[in-house]
């Protein structure tokens, strides 16, 4: 397949707002792809290359001198090679390596290719063909069940790969992914609550559990094997040797364990959520220890217990990890509950998430089966842009612009961003110096007074309510954000939508 087949799909499905139109449009597009081809083509149009970082940026891709085609010849077979050779690029001179392979790249797509090449390189397609989109673009093509073809998807964590198999495969292939050990799953998710008594109604009967503000981890165990993989499914096993250790520990053959894990203060206490996040993405320190709280398991030896009740699955925590379970009670009492999240509070913690105790585990969805409570409202937003700081924030990015998701495009381009409001509270002195530093990175095109970035950058925000405004196309401006902190494991698509804050007016 020629890659001009594949931007002028794309350029169809940004030009409309019609799902189904983006649906039908992609499903051709996919129908008419070659098995090699599948994984590769659904990668692009996520803007998620197979191959993973590519150690590019923005100005690395800006920066390439480069005559480009005058008519299309490149090939989706050529574009994966090149890509998976800047990906292997590494050590002594990789930077120049990536650079010539760019550079050929470039020189052989047209403009347009190339654009839509780099964008995708970049997380930055905004056609409007998010997952969901794409998903239902693979069911439709295969002539699958949807349901079918979403749950494989979550449970293997890959779409291209359950793309090829909805498409090449049997129906039996398709059906019979499930959970393996060693490959993580999508997590399950949770919507929000005002109060522990306020999400109780939605759940009836539940778990009511510390709510830590730590980083998600979900853990596989088969034997000696250990991997530790945090909510976007990155790999940092070799980071966090002192949560393998606890693993190998647990009386079990095979495992899948969901949880949080956070470090600890000389008084038992949690410490702040970046040094927690710090040793994610930094060479093994010992000094800061991190401990792990497990709230979920999805498999013991040879058993499956994602499709049991969570009631099933507690037992089953309990039997295998108690020592190292995420402290909570089983209750349908309003007062208990709420006592439950006082407790979480005086210790440190963010709040309780409840959760049905008949529910299953619903992998990559959010839905109202797990509801988190906070005293305060806290949303993942993106950053859109920041101001120069004035004062003694003379030099420093400052003023944040916050977006949040529109998956619709109710308030704008389908799959975009929607600016709800502007902060500065919060940001201390080495949070400026570090968005100052790295922003730049992200840089799509700036002001005299801002620099307006690309959406991929997530921060949570404390907010008090939302209020009506014209200010803002969504219609509501944020009332007295303030920064709780940056959160690097996170990624756009995680970003609170437009709708949620919308419902905060008739909360």
């Amino acid at each position: 397949m020629l890659l001009s087949e594949l931007v002028s799909t794309t350029e169809e499905v940004a030009a409309t707002a019609s799902r189904l139109a983006k649906i039908d449009a992609l499903a051709r597009l996919l129908r008419s792809a070659e098995e090699v081809e599948i994984t590769t083509l659904v990668g692009l149009l996520l803007a998620a290359p197979r191959q993973g970082r590519l150690g590019v940026g923005w100005r690395s891709l800006g920066a390439l001198d480069v005559v480009h085609a005058q008519e299309s010849g490149l090939s989706v077979a050529d574009v994966d090679i090149a890509l998976s050779a800047v990906a292997a690029a590494s050590g002594s001179g990789s930077a120049a390596v990536r650079t010539g392979l760019l550079v050929d790249l470039a020189n052989r797509a047209t403009p347009a290719e190339w654009d839509f090449l780099a964008r995708s390189m970049l997380g930055e397609l905004r056609t409007g063909a998010l997952s969901g989109v794409v998903l239902d673009a693979i069911a439709r093509a295969a002539d699958r069940p949807i349901a079918i073809v979403r749950r494989a998807a979550m449970l293997s964590g890959d779409l291209g790969e359950t793309a090829r198999i909805a498409l090449t495969g049997s129906p039996a292939q398709l059906e019979a992914i499930g959970l393996a050990v060693g490959r993580p799953v999508l997590p399950m998710l949770a919507s929000t609550a005002a109060t522990p008594s306020a999400a109780l109604e939605v759940t009836g009967e539940a778990s009511v559990e510390f709510k830590l503000d730590g980083a998600r981890i979900q853990v596989h165990r088969h034997g000696d094997e250990v991997g530790v993989y945090t909510r976007s499914l990155a790999d940092i096993t070799h980071r966090v040797p002192e949560l393998v250790d606890i693993v190998r520990s647990l009386p079990a053959h095979d495992l899948i364990l969901d949880g949080e894990t956070l470090s600890l203060d000389e008084d038992g206490g949690p410490r702040p959520f970046q040094e927690t996040m710090s040793r994610f993405g930094a060479d093994v320190s010992r000094e800061l220890l991190l401990r792990p709280w497990f709230f979920d398991v999805l498999h013991v030896d040879g058993r499956d217990l994602i499709d049991e009740p969570l009631a099933t699955r507690l037992a089953e925590l309990e039997r295998v990890a108690g020592e190292w379970r995420i402290p909570g009670i089983v209750t349908a009492d309003a007062d208990a509950a709420e006592q439950l999240s006082r407790d979480a509070l005086a210790a440190g913690h963010e709040g309780v998430v409840v959760k049905a105790i008949d529910s299953p585990y619903t992998a990559g969805r959010r839905g109202k089966s797990w509801v988190k409570v906070k005293p305060v409202l806290t949303y993942d937003l993106v950053v859109l842009g920041a101001e120069w700081g004035s004062g003694r924030r003379q030099g420093w990015l400052s003023n944040l612009h916050l977006g949040a998701a529109d998956p619709a495009g109710e308030f704008g381009e389908p799959g975009g961003f929607v600016m709800v409001g502007k902060t500065f509270k919060g940001l201390t002195d080495e949070l400026l110096k570090w968005q100052t530093e790295r922003f730049p990175e992200y840089e799509t095109h700036r002001t005299a007074s801002t620099v307006f970035l690309r959406p991929e950058i997530v921060v949570e925000i404390a907010i008090d309510g939302v209020q009506r405004s014209p200010r803002y196309p969504g219609g509501i401006a944020l009332r007295f954000a303030r920064v709780k902190h940056y959160r690097p494991d996170k990624t756009a698509a995680d970003a609170d939508t437009i709708q949620t804050l919308r419902a905060l007016l008739r909360g």
